[in-house]
């Protein structure tokens, strides 16, 4: 019953949605709007996240460090077991179900990724892809504070992965908010090497390689054009 009322409010407002988020031409027609809050969201990692993420890369041993990211990967499969069905992907959903259910159990709650051992790889996928599949259009690209690069549909997306995620099952506040909190930590410090491939104007960079990966994942993995040398294991989570 938790998440009735503000699932309810999220499915009203995808109502909304279609009339309200049509395919631009112009993927980025509020770039005025975008970049201010881009370079707030610029100095607030370079003062805060940033080096907090190196000192929890210096001190935490490697194999922990991976165990974490475990960790938040095993959530995020639940997540996408979730979205699997409601896009009527039963092969994605017992495929991401069932890494979630080893990883839980033989893999001591996603610590050790034994699934992927054990040759059953991860189903990523999220609300705002479920939105794509529903025939909802992207929108207008939208940089967010704190959150980052979104689009209106990927944006209202975020919002139910948050309040379907596993996390929001924990009554206490404090240990939720400390888990969120090592995640956004944890999924910085993976990103810290993948800063070297930016290039040119950073705003552009970001957006266009966002956007890209959106779309791959929308095209289940099918890239319309060569953009970059990203990856998916340094880019595909975090967005």
């Amino acid at each position: 019953m938790k998440l009735l009322r503000p699932t309810v409010g999220l499915l009203c407002l995808l109502l909304l949605v279609p009339a309200m988020a049509q395919e631009p031409v112009n993927p980025d027609p509020w770039e005025g709007f975008n970049r201010p809050i881009f370079e707030f969201n610029e100095r607030l990692d370079k003062y805060v996240l940033k080096p907090v993420a190196k000192g929890y890369q210096a001190v935490m041993p490697d194999p922990a460090e991976r165990g974490v990211s475990n960790f938040f990967s095993n959530l995020r499969d639940a997540n996408s077991t979730l979205n699997a069905v409601l896009q009527g992907r039963p092969g994605g959903a017992v495929r991401a179900g069932g890494r979630f259910l080893l990883n839980s159990t033989v893999g001591m709650l996603g610590l050790f990724d034994v699934a992927t051992r054990m040759g059953v790889e991860p189903y990523r996928t999220d609300f705002g892809h479920t939105l794509a599949i529903w025939g909802v259009p992207s929108g207008p690209y939208l940089m967010v504070p704190m959150l980052g690069p979104r689009t209106v549909r990927s944006g209202t997306g975020t919002v139910f992965d948050a309040f379907a995620s596993v996390e929001m099952t924990i009554d206490d506040t404090s240990i939720r908010n400390s888990l969120r909190g090592l995640d956004v930590i944890d999924t910085r410090a993976r990103l810290l090497k993948a800063e070297d491939l930016v290039s040119g104007d950073r705003y552009i960079f970001l957006r266009d390689a966002y956007l890209q990966q959106r779309r791959a994942l929308v095209n289940d993995g099918v890239v319309e054009d060569s953009f970059s040398d990203f990856g998916d294991d340094d880019w595909g989570e975090e967005f």
